[in-house]
């Protein structure tokens, strides 16, 4: 088991990281650290009332040429006001300055999570929940603006009046500051003893927060698949074991903070007995003035509150602490495919693709392709075909640099795609996929995700070529009408028909469909290939396909087994050489069987 970053090291790392918000913190700290000031001041003025009305002219503000009491009086009466304006400014100040940059770091760290997120290579995605990034993106993020929210200034302002106050005590009488703060150094150590035994345990507490978020995300995007196999209860008692787990993960964390109160409790009490006791004999003695006697208890009273929330701050810390190391860490992670790239692809692009000596293997597994080389002319239609596994949609990733090339070489138009930015590579990709992703918003919405910019007549120009434009208009709102999340109002013809149309309209020299066709019915199937014979004029076309009807067309057939390129030619061709794809053809069409 990893050992978990202390929580002073994600301390550490997030200042580092908020260094373009420095100026801010210390402005707020500053407000802060004065609002504790002024905040102490008022008990220091009941014990200067208190020896005013003892000791009258031979006061202690008597002593500042202020000969009447009833003038000393007035004094402090114009001090009294004058510190509650200052402490409710200050207040005012600390709380705008603390919370509004709460609110700009949280949203700048989500901003950079979120982007770091989309320059992860695929594998990254196959190894993390949904869940889990989301708990990251969401949660964490949100837990650390509630410690900034409050709990930075109670740290200062917990710092700030023991400072104060131990100025005031040893200012006053050092004997009785050294009694009342004995007891400051095993609070001090507590504190550090509770959040070296805290930080693994609410990092375990982020962890099961995670979990719970991927259980949930899963349920509801398969409730489908629940309803049809009645199995809500099922799903349900899962649901129950990974939030009694998320529970057990917080009981344990809080077993362990909840015990800090008590003995910050106990700590203070020695102080404040020390203080009343040996104060109180001092005084009663004349070695003590009665009105430094009541600064101090009351000063010690004062000292307890902020103390006695030092245990809810710190258990806030250490939550939003190990939030922070989360966040961080996904905003640190590298990746192996990087954006280094310099050069675009000028104008026009022929969308000519070289595949040379090219080798991929998935991490982990036996699975990917060796010494794979192709050369796909630009214009043409070319179609890659094979067994599930052969390495059809693997060289599909690998040209849109899904993933790094382990061995060998892609280029587009004579340059290889390393050398070329991302922008310019994936704009020159249009990519229909088997598995559609539509996002929640309108018709219109999803078609211009391609071209944010098209007009109208090219949204309906592409609809039309993708034959979407007939169904589109029979829609409550036509264009306008709302789709759902992931497009969950529409059959899965129509959703795939809106995937072609916005790769249509982003009008791309390169368009691949990989496995388009595989999950549509006939009639779909049958538009789709009368799309492609308008659309694929003019562009290079990359087929990905298991229903070998829909590829009989292409200019150049590949067969793909076991990672290698066995073989290629025309429909007409593959057929007459009787070898792999002659078999499957039989098999599909009914006139064979496989050996």
């Amino acid at each position: 088991m990893n050992k978990a970053p202390s929580s002073f090291g994600a301390l550490l790392a997030l200042l580092k990281y908020a260094r373009g918000f420095r100026r801010r913190i210390i402005l707020a700290s500053t407000c802060s650290v004065l609002n504790t000031t002024f905040d102490v001041m008022p008990e220091i003025l009941i014990g200067i009332a208190i020896d005013v009305v003892v000791n009258r002219d031979q006061s202690f503000v008597a002593s500042f040429g202020f000969e009447t009491p009833q003038s000393q009086i007035m004094v402090l009466g114009a001090l009294t006001l004058l510190i509650w304006v200052g402490e409710s400014v200050f207040e005012y100040l600390h709380l705008i300055l603390w919370r509004n940059l709460a609110q700009d770091l949280q949203a700048e760290m989500r901003q950079d999570a979120f982007e770091q997120l989309q320059r992860q290579d695929m594998s990254y995605f196959e190894a993390r929940s949904s869940g889990e990034l989301t708990a990251i993106l969401n949660d964490d993020v949100n837990q650390l603006e509630r410690f900034l929210d409050g709990g930075a200034n109670d740290f200062l302002q917990v710092f700030m009046s023991v400072l104060l106050v131990s100025a005031v005590f040893f200012y006053i009488s050092p004997l009785i500051a050294l009694l009342a703060m004995t007891p400051i150094p095993v609070v001090i150590a507590g504190a550090f003893y509770f959040m070296r035994r805290a930080t693994p345990l609410y990092a375990d507490v982020r962890a099961q927060v995670g979990r719970l978020a991927n259980r949930l995300s899963n349920s509801i995007g398969g409730i489908a698949t629940i309803k049809a196999f009645t199995a809500e209860q099922r799903e349900a008692a899962h649901l129950r074991k990974a939030s009694e787990r998320y529970a057990a993960a917080n009981r344990r964390a809080i077993k362990i903070s909840s015990a800090f109160v008590p003995l910050i409790r106990m700590a203070i009490l020695v102080g404040f007995l020390a203080t009343f006791i040996v104060g109180g004999l001092m005084a009663l003695d004349g070695r003590l003035n009665v009105g430094a006697y009541g600064i101090l208890v009351f000063l010690t009273q004062r000292l307890l509150w902020p103390l006695t929330r030092l245990a809810q701050t710190v258990d806030l810390y250490e939550r939003a602490m190990a939030s922070t190391r989360r966040i961080l860490n996904l905003i640190e992670t590298s990746t192996d495919v990087r954006d280094t790239g310099k050069l675009t692809l000028p104008a026009p692009i022929r969308g000519e693709i070289e595949f040379k000596a090219l080798s991929f293997q998935y991490a982990g597994t036996d699975t990917g392709i060796t010494q794979v080389s192709l050369h796909i002319p630009g214009g043409q239609t070319v179609a890659l075909v094979g067994a599930t596994g052969s390495g059809k949609s693997t060289l599909i990733k690998l040209l849109l640099r899904f993933y790094p090339v382990n061995k060998g070489q892609i280029s587009i138009d004579g340059i290889a795609i390393e050398q070329l930015s991302m922008a310019s590579l994936r704009s020159a990709i249009g990519l229909v996929s088997q598995d559609v992703f539509l996002f929640e918003g309108s018709v219109h919405d999803n078609i211009v995700y391609g071209n944010p910019s098209a007009s109208t007549a090219d949204v309906e120009s592409a609809a039309m070529a993708a034959e979407a434009l007939q169904f589109i208009k029979q829609l409550p709102q036509g264009f306008d009408t709302a789709i759902g999340e992931r497009g969950v109002k529409l059959s899965g013809g129509q959703r795939q028909r809106l995937s072609l149309a916005r790769a249509i309209l982003k009008d791309p020299p390169i368009l691949i469909l990989d496995e388009a066709t595989s999950a549509v019915d006939n009639e779909t199937e049958a538009a789709i290939q009368r799309s492609l014979a308008t659309v694929s004029k003019g562009r290079s076309v990359l087929i990905v396909a298991h229903r070998l009807s829909t590829i009989v067309g292409a200019d150049n057939i590949v067969v793909l087994h076991n990672g290698n390129i066995v073989e290629q030619g025309t429909h007409a061709s593959l057929l007459a050489r009787d070898g792999f794809y002659s078999r499957q053809w039989r098999v599909q069409t009914g006139s064979g069987v496989p050996e």
